[in-house]
């Protein structure tokens, strides 16, 4: 089993990827996240917005799209490398600085639980520099308070082109705040990812 992270701020390379999609973010994850590769050496941590009355088979879905191992996050464990934690219905994903994970049943942001902003907001806290942001597909402009978060705090923030989503919304509101650092086709995300967590580590 890979070895738990936390926000080691004394080596320079990210720890943690985080990503949010809304409508549309079906096809956008299976794209980005099958294109990661199992032996990504840093967890990413998932919202996608789901209906809060029903159990979800995202998961599933995901696991059979993508070499990472993808479940539904638990509170109190530890994110792990290689690994894909997904926020259930109705609840706020959140990590703190020992890489642990939180699930919160707070105010709901913009109307939903899980919200993106919440969950960047505590990526920024607990990672800062050492953290890699991603909106995709989605309405409305849930993220985009959570990326001007993640780049006050020096992390990458990562935008798919309004373009080649099927919903625009959402990173059009993340591209409008200034905050993102790359703005690119969903078919090319995964390996500025790489790219990215890859440079850092050599």
């Amino acid at each position: 089993m890979p070895s738990p992270i936390s926000a080691d701020r004394t080596h320079d390379s990210f720890n943690i990827v985080a990503v949010a999609a809304s409508a549309g973010g079906i096809h956008a994850l299976v794209t980005v996240l099958g294109g990661l590769g199992a032996d990504l050496p840093v967890p990413v941590l998932v919202v996608q917005h789901l209906d809060p009355h029903h159990r979800t088979v995202l998961a599933e879905i995901l696991d059979r799209r993508t070499g990472l191992h993808v479940k539904l996050a638990q509170e109190g464990e530890q994110a792990r490398p290689g690994t894909v934690h997904i926020a259930p219905p109705n609840r706020h994903l959140l990590v703190y600085r020992d890489g642990t994970l939180g699930l919160s049943l707070g105010d709901r942001v913009h109307f939903l639980r899980p919200s993106a902003d919440p969950l960047f907001e505590s990526v920024a806290d607990a990672f800062g520099a050492r953290a890699v942001v991603v909106v995709l597909s989605g309405t409305g402009s849930d993220g985009a308070k959570g990326v001007d978060a993640v780049k006050a705090q020096g992390g990458t923030v990562i935008a798919q082109d309004p373009e080649t989503a099927e919903f625009t919304g959402m990173p059009e509101a993340a591209v409008g705040t200034g905050a993102a650092d790359f703005v690119l086709p969903l078919e090319e995300i995964a390996a500025a990812i790489r790219g990215l967590v890859e440079i850092k580590r050599q």
